[in-house]
């Protein structure tokens, strides 16, 4: 029978599970919503530093690398100085960066500070799971990833609502300078109410640290840099490719050849853990992907501001909230696998209806295609968290923390790529195609008459700017039906996830 936890020490109030989830949670709230709220500022941020318009993206590149790079080193530094004290460190820290982001005079400054905030902040999302799987006896697990998931699922999608507010209604710095008070909570809290954790120091893998740390950083900047140089079509895309395919899979083998390498072959052997590190990608993939795309379809083809791009976001966030608390409910009562189903079809259904869409709506559609997504994500997120990590030791908790959000980073990262690339492919077919099926004779309705009013070009430049649209909107509902199929090819998965067994004793936290 699970019992709580021991007492803190004296002078310090005892902690219950929830309190320490609400701590954690913060945290990660706070770093996973400074991966999108830059987002919006980016046109403001140009003129200030004095950045192009192709290397204004390095601010959002340069945190997401150092967040990929630092989260692997989770699990190690956490035993070598405490899982607590790095919690402390990562959270101080963390707000120091985001200060200095936010004090930045040019690009490079920036981008140097965004790299320090990156790592520096990139260890309290597996941290925080860790603890919250401690802390809580594994029958309620499920409950208590509904409420850490609340953080690390609707962070991104509230990102871009709240950077969009900032910058209209401040400046662009108070995008950063937010992080302040909120830094600052969570520290207090943390320093008094968060329980130290025993665990054993063991050998640093700087062999199997460098190979991904290369890998990552070298795939990060190949999604980054493909779209912009056209992929292969340019040397320093391919040298990124062939970086990262050496670097990961001499990483691969030094995993699977040497004892006390930084991923556990113990993680590797287990079913769950691997299938739900398949998973989290693809719903990273899915989450990110559908995140940055949609306000740019909300603002270029609607016409809605910043702000009413970010609203109509929300009824997503609102969807995810939802499904999250009632799959932590559901949780124990009936097969997690049928929760991930019923989240899965909740998912297929929105990005069909999403590739239904046309150049002329209302709000509705967004809305109820958006609260349908963050619903399905939400059924998979808590379930799949709960089922990954159900047969794992606890000692391999943090280790195979890191490398779930490692990869859920690395899916979002593909994500992007993968929409944006798409997007912008398929609006030049379509475009090629529409306009090569406008001639005098497929237009009987054009009156000569406007074009000697207006003057041709004039003519030519309005039925361009609508061939665009029509092309881009096409390009949008391919990218919709792609993630329809991705989806889709999800589900067999649900068949290498094994139900866990009955709970077996907590972990229980030390001081």
């Amino acid at each position: 029978m699970a019992t709580a936890a021991p007492p803190f020490s004296a002078g310090r109030a005892e902690s219950s599970p929830l309190v320490i989830t609400i701590v954690v949670m913060l945290g990660t709230f706070m770093t996973v919503l400074d991966s999108t709220i830059a987002n919006v500022a980016l046109p403001h941020m140009q003129p200030s530093l004095g950045a192009a318009a192709d290397t204004i993206s390095w601010v959002l590149t340069s945190y997401i690398v150092a967040t990929a790079i630092a989260t692997p080193l989770t699990g190690w530094l956490a035993e070598k100085i405490g899982r607590r004290r790095l919690f402390l460190y990562s959270v101080a820290g963390f707000t120091l960066a985001s200060m200095a982001c936010g004090l930045a005079q040019s690009l490079e400054q920036m981008v140097f500070f965004r790299m320090l905030q990156g790592a520096a902040g990139a260890t309290l999302a597996p941290l925080g799971q860790g603890y919250v799987l401690d802390a809580w006896p594994r029958e309620k697990h499920g409950k208590a990833m509904a409420w850490w998931g609340v953080g690390i699922m609707v962070g991104p999608i509230l990102g871009p609502v709240i950077g969009g507010w900032l910058t209209e209604s401040f400046d662009w710095r108070w995008v950063f300078f937010i992080n302040l008070p909120v830094g600052a909570l969570t520290l207090f809290l943390a320093a008094n109410l968060l329980p130290r954790v025993t665990a054993t120091p063991r050998r640093f893998d700087l062999t199997g640290f460098a190979l991904l740390a290369l890998g990552v950083a070298s795939l990060q900047l190949f999604l980054d840099r493909g779209q912009q140089l056209d992929w292969f079509a340019a040397w320093e895309v391919r040298i990124e490719a062939l970086v990262a395919v050496g670097a990961l899979w001499a990483f691969g083998v030094h995993v699977f050849t040497t004892k006390g390498a930084l991923i556990d072959r113990r993680m590797l052997a287990d079913r769950n853990v691997m299938t739900g590190f398949m998973f989290i990608t693809l719903v990273g993939l899915l989450l990110v992907g559908t995140t940055a795309l949609v306000p740019t379809m909300l603002q270029n083809l609607f016409g809605y501001g910043v702000i009413q791009a970010g609203t109509l976001q929300m009824p997503r966030g609102i969807g995810m909230m939802m499904a999250m608390m009632t799959a932590g409910q559901l949780i124990g009562r009936i097969d997690p696998r049928a929760i991930i189903a019923a989240g899965l079809s909740l998912t297929c259904t929105s990005l069909y209806l999403m590739s239904l869409f046309s150049p002329v709506m209302n709000e509705t559609p967004f809305m109820v295609t958006g609260f349908l997504q963050g619903a399905g994500l939400g059924l998979v997120f808590v379930p799949l968290n709960t089922l990954a990590f159900a047969t794992l030791p606890a000692s391999l908790r943090t280790d195979a923390a890191g490398f779930y959000m490692l990869l859920r980073n690395l899916g979002g990262s593909v994500g992007i790529s993968l929409g944006v690339g798409v997007l912008s492919r398929q609006a030049q077919i379509s475009h090629a195609d529409i306009g090569a099926a406008l001639t005098p004779f497929t237009l009987p309705w054009a009156d000569p008459s406007v074009a000697r009013t207006l003057g041709a070009d004039a003519v030519i430049a309005m039925l361009d700017a609508t061939v665009n649209k029509q092309a881009a909107m096409i390009a949008y509902i391919d990218v919709f039906r792609m993630m329809f199929w991705v989806t889709l090819a999800m589900a067999p998965m649900l068949l290498l996830l094994r139900r866990p067994k009955a709970a077996g004793p907590v972990v229980h936290l030390a001081d």
